[in-house]
């Protein structure tokens, strides 16, 4: 089976065609590689392009027989969609509508959606299901919530089915150290935390000390990233078998604070992380945690990697092997 994968250059999308690899799918990565990163392609075909332009994607559609697609591009700073939500609202609305146009034309419709934890806003309830009120509370949550109703519409009017994956924190790397993260700039606390202890950045900021938590930090679900592809290619499968649309959370259903994150890291590189403390972010929340249960029901998907010991290891493995090529 032939499957699109936008984004596939992107830390989550690359682990996910590698898992797709591995399963025997034939795979074509589109990507403008704007935030993508060429070392990051280990196999797949690959086209440059951009999804603002239409026809670029309507090219591979009518040339390359994709039988399903899975998306991942989009832009996802939750702070920068505070600062710029034009940038967020145009961009990652318009290639979305432009990726279904194509789709539709060319008589393409199944998708797996790249969504996010961020579209329920504040919990009201902890662990998260899927039936929780979507209340985004950023412009970046706005989005993928957005994208989320253009689906629903899409399969009423169109017979479009999909699966919308809601992510909670990716972490970790490859365990074979061929993929991992290479954001720029890094945003997520893990590789800032490793990349601080390898002499890739000047201080490592810690923000928010003053959450009501046991040690006052904010806790979260991290899912590591093999994890988190095993779970598209599961979808995806089960969206060829049944084709069902769904909406289903992908989280390990276990939080950790980020100071247990930073003993952790202590443990794992035997190095003392020594940090500033800041001001907690806008729209930060005390605690963010999955429940993976429907995950586990209707995908068969079992957790593998997913422990903070592993996660930290992986991500530690391929920061030092990477570190010196970071810009």
């Amino acid at each position: 089976m032939k499957v699109l994968v936008c984004g596939g250059a992107g830390y989550i999308g690359s682990h996910t065609v590698k898992s797709l690899l591995r399963e025997g799918f034939e795979v074509v990565i589109f990507d403008n590689f704007s935030s993508g990163k060429e070392e990051l392609v280990i196999g797949g075909e690959v086209i440059r392009g951009d999804l603002d332009d239409k026809e670029p994607i309507r090219r591979v559609f009518s040339t390359k027989k994709i039988e399903a697609v899975l998306h991942f591009a989009s832009l996802i700073q939750v702070g920068e969609s505070y600062l710029n939500p034009q940038r967020y609202y145009t961009h990652n609305l318009t290639t979305s509508l432009n990726l279904l146009e194509a789709m539709l034309e060319a008589g393409v419709k199944k998708i797996i959606f790249s969504s996010s934890a961020a579209v329920y806003g504040t919990p009201q309830e902890i662990p998260i299901t899927e039936s929780h009120p979507l209340n985004p509370i950023n412009p970046y949550g706005h989005t993928k919530l957005f994208v989320e109703r253009i689906l629903q519409d899409y399969e009423r009017a169109y017979d479009l089915k999909f699966i919308s994956l809601r992510y909670f924190n990716a972490a970790g790397a490859d365990p074979d150290a061929e993929l991992g993260e290479l954001h720029n700039p890094e945003t997520h606390l893990i590789p800032n935390i490793l990349l601080f202890l390898l002499g890739k950045k000047q201080s490592f900021d810690l923000y928010g000390t003053d959450f009501p938590t046991a040690d006052g930090t904010a806790i979260r679900d991290y899912i590591h990233v093999t994890d988190l592809a095993e779970a598209h290619v599961l979808a995806l499968r089960k969206l060829v078998a049944s084709a069902e649309s769904d909406f289903i959370n992908l989280g390990a259903s276990r939080g950790f604070s980020v100071l247990e994150v930073v003993k952790k890291v202590e443990e794992m590189t035997g190095r003392k992380v020594s940090f500033n403390a800041r001001p907690k972010r806008l729209g930060d929340v005390p605690v963010l945690l999955a429940s993976k249960e429907r995950a586990e029901q209707r995908l068969d998907w079992k957790l593998r990697y997913s422990g903070l010991e592993t996660i930290v290891e992986t991500a530690w493995r391929w920061h030092r092997k990477t570190a010196p090529r970071i810009d």
